[in-house]
């Protein structure tokens, strides 16, 4: 009898186990992997065949890719290369820009120096930046906090374009009322500039996290904001970042930043736009709010791909997929895929197709 119970509930377990929350076969269950720090290029692949996945749905998928201006295209399950194309004269070892998916490094650093009690995302901004950092009233401007940037509603007006000056972070709404896709986030980097003793932004991030998953890459200034705000590597240091946010922000064994926190970064943020953690994108939700606009659209921002996806997505299609469901990253930077620049474009709903062809 009791071997009778254990067979069923082995079976229960192994039926439960075969299905993710996107309805695709599960991932083979395999520890994670994380390649080496030490600037090597060894790492550890797996093949289509392996997964068991579809080997006919791979051309149509690179055919789009190139067709669509891409420069690479990394998909890593469990850690695993699965596959990695470049296109157009990109090579493995070629930088290209993050874009605004760079924003997922400031909120991973932000989370960092709030664990290490260096600040407090609840805090005023002026608490670290001092009075006037905005032209907003001082009353008004007292409302803002570290988790407005990070949340995108800090109340001021997204219509001025990306000049973070004071004379240009004007107040239009009370923080917390108004979601605003807005450049002031990068205002989150001189904090963390003030805040951490004997740092800059750039030493603290590249001691805190870029030399600790083994990333390249450097910051480089966008135009006259005067704000360290574009980061710029190889695709494999944009995949080694995926891989620790997948892992629940550690690589390997070693925590990078805290659970709890990317938890919250990694979920809706606030109760306008549905679809936004900390500066990541979230997929699967009931709504969404587009940059520049206030329009709340009904229903998931790519509803070809996986709902516990979350995403880093930046200008001219540079993206990051996290599906916890497959222990899956994708990544591709390119060129615009079309004759928009935006980070949201039908794009992604076509290349989840052809990335679904994949596996279902």
């Amino acid at each position: 009898m009791k071997k009778i119970i254990c067979l069923l509930f082995l079976s229960i377990v192994i039926f439960a186990c075969t299905e993710t929350d996107c309805g695709c076969a599960a991932p083979p269950i395999e520890a994670m992997y994380f390649p080496p720090i030490d600037g090597s290029t060894a790492w550890e692949t797996n093949t289509i065949a392996n997964l068991g996945w579809n080997q006919n749905a791979v051309q149509p998928l690179l055919d789009y890719l190139e067709l669509k201006h891409s420069k690479s295209f990394i998909v890593l399950v469990n850690g695993r290369i699965v596959m990695e194309n470049y296109f157009n004269g990109h090579t493995a070892t070629s930088p290209w820009y993050w874009a605004s998916a760079g924003k997922t490094l400031t909120s991973t650093v932000t989370g960092i120096a709030e664990q290490e009690g260096l600040i407090n995302t609840n805090n005023k901004v002026s608490t670290y930046l001092g009075n006037g950092w905005t032209s907003a009233p001082l009353a008004k401007e007292n409302l803002i906090t570290c988790k407005n940037l990070l949340s995108m509603n800090s109340g001021l007006n997204d219509a001025l374009g990306d000049d973070v000056s004071p004379a240009n972070l004007q107040y239009l709404q009370d923080s917390g009322t108004r979601w605003a896709y807005h450049n002031v986030y990068v205002k989150l980097q001189d904090v963390i500039d003030v805040a951490t003793p004997n740092h800059t932004w750039t030493t603290y991030f590249n001691e805190k996290l870029k030399n600790k998953l083994g990333m390249t890459g450097s910051w480089l200034t966008s135009g006259n904001t005067g704000s360290l705000s574009v980061y710029w590597s190889n695709s494999r240091s944009m995949a080694r970042f995926g891989l620790m946010i997948l892992n629940k922000g550690k690589w390997s064994e070693t925590t990078i930043v805290n659970e709890n926190y990317l938890g919250l970064a990694t979920n809706t943020s606030q109760n306008i736009n549905q679809s936004y953690g900390y500066l990541w994108w979230l997929n699967g939700k009931t709504s969404y709010h587009l940059p520049q606009s206030q329009l709340q659209i009904n229903g998931s921002i790519i509803p070809t791909a996986p709902n516990d996806m979350y995403m880093a997505l930046g200008k001219d299609d540079q993206k990051i997929y996290v599906v916890p469901s497959m222990k899956m990253v994708i990544i591709r930077m390119g060129e615009a895929a079309d004759n928009v620049n935006l980070a949201l474009s039908d794009f992604d709903e076509t290349l989840w197709t052809k990335i679904s062809a994949l596996y279902q």
